[in-house]
């Protein structure tokens, strides 16, 4: 039975970028030092007005193909995760089959996942590739959270920034990911949440769970996220190295979810483990939401600190409530083959 390869990754960045020493002129009264310290983020690349997530994917998706030299006409199906769709309809992963130019008889799948939406689409796509329906899969994440947040919110602006990945990922009769397993919480919308935009009645949409603060559209409840994610995460965690005959010493490294550097830091002291274990590298992107990942491997990947042996735990947590996590080698990085 073929499994599916996590293959090469290629990011894409909107061109502005905003870094708190600007953020500091603009707003005096802001202590940006002291949010830099607890966030761990200095800059961030925000989408411009008319820039949409699908335009910051197909751009990923081109330096993809263009960087590792693949066939377009080989892509046979387009998974696209993010919360920034460019309409309600049609399907934002068509309009990016047909911008590519990729096969009408690719398939093509958008799924409205955050936080823990890299880990998901992993386990789409290996079911995808197991079931035999597909071979080679462009798996897209883009994100442009910074629209849905007021410029004066000091709470969420010197947090999230836009991006998109591109990630082809292959069948391969070597299993390189395994141990899957997901869970939810929807009592917790109102902790991440967009109230308006949808089809629900603004007299009944989804009330942010304290007082909202700033005029976001955005709302943000982060000591209640950070109470849920350090719960529910270790628990998970154990649940997959058990499940799997496996302990700490048995995995190299846990690839999370870069929220911020505070909520990392939680986690790794609720786990019991070394600050190297769990890399943490957002401070020149910020919270790039379902993009996480994918930047953080193809960091990691450009600095060596990858290899295919291996064994490391891949984490997504966060807006749902919704958490993820699988194990993974990084056997593409052996074989380079795609």
């Amino acid at each position: 039975m073929p499994h599916a390869c996590l293959g090469p990754i290629s990011v894409h960045l909107p061109e502005r970028v905003e870094t708190n020493e600007q953020l500091q002129e603009s707003f005096p009264n802001w202590d940006l030092s002291l949010i830099e310290e607890k966030t761990g983020i200095r800059q961030r690349h925000i989408a411009a007005e008319s820039e949409t997530s699908s335009d910051l994917a197909v751009a990923a998706s081109e330096k993809l193909f263009a960087d590792h030299d693949i066939d377009r006409g080989s892509i046979d199906f387009v998974l696209f995760c993010t919360q920034t769709p460019d309409y309600p309809l049609p399907t934002t992963s068509c309009l990016i089959q047909d911008r590519l130019s990729l096969p009408t008889s690719c398939g093509a799948l958008d799924f409205n996942l955050g936080c823990s939406g890299f880990v998901y689409g992993l386990g789409i796509a290996d079911g995808l590739i197991q079931s035999g329906v597909a071979q080679r899969i462009l798996f897209l994440t883009a994100e442009t959270y910074t629209k849905y947040i007021d410029d004066a919110d000091r709470s969420l602006r010197t947090i999230f920034g836009d991006a998109a990945a591109a990630t082809l990922i292959t069948a391969s009769d070597e299993r390189s990911m395994w141990g899957f397993k997901f869970g939810s919480d929807g009592s917790g919308g109102d902790m991440l949440c967009v109230g308006d935009g949808g089809s629900r009645p603004e007299s009944d949409a989804i009330r942010p769970r304290h007082r909202k603060r700033w005029k976001s559209r955005l709302y943000m409840d982060g000591p209640s996220l950070i109470n849920f994610t350090v719960d529910a995460v270790p628990r998970m965690i154990d649940q997959i190295l058990q499940e799997n005959a496996l302990s700490d010493s048995d995995v190299s490294m846990y690839l999370m979810h870069q929220a911020t550097w505070k909520m990392l830091d939680q986690l790794r002291q609720r786990m019991e483990v070394e600050p190297g274990k769990i890399p943490i590298e957002l401070s020149d992107v910020g919270n790039t939401v379902s993009c996480t990942l994918p930047i953080l491997i193809d960091q990691l990947r450009q600095t060596g600190r990858l290899d295919a042996e291996s064994v490391n735990m891949l984490v997504g947590f966060g807006v749902g409530l919704s958490w993820a996590g699988c194990l993974w080698k990084d056997v593409w990085g052996r074989t380079k083959a795609v």
